[in-house]
């Protein structure tokens, strides 16, 4: 077990809580309003299992603008 290396939780913990907090935000946007730029079930998708990159891409691309 010595042969892994140590895992470095001052870098790895704040990514994760910023992932964490990002996806919670998007799946909550996405709940609320009613038309998004492609099929909101695709959205839950990349929101979900895209790290970081989806909410983004979400907020970026898949809300739509009145």
């Amino acid at each position: 077990m010595e042969t892994l290396p140590a895992i470095p939780w001052m870098i790895i913990a704040p990514l994760l809580i910023i992932q964490f907090i990002l996806v919670v935000v998007a799946l909550i946007d996405l709940s609320k309003i009613d038309r998004t730029n492609g099929p909101k079930l695709l959205w839950v998708f990349l929101i979900i299992f895209i790290n970081i990159i989806g909410p983004i891409l979400y907020f970026t691309v898949g809300r739509k603008q009145a």
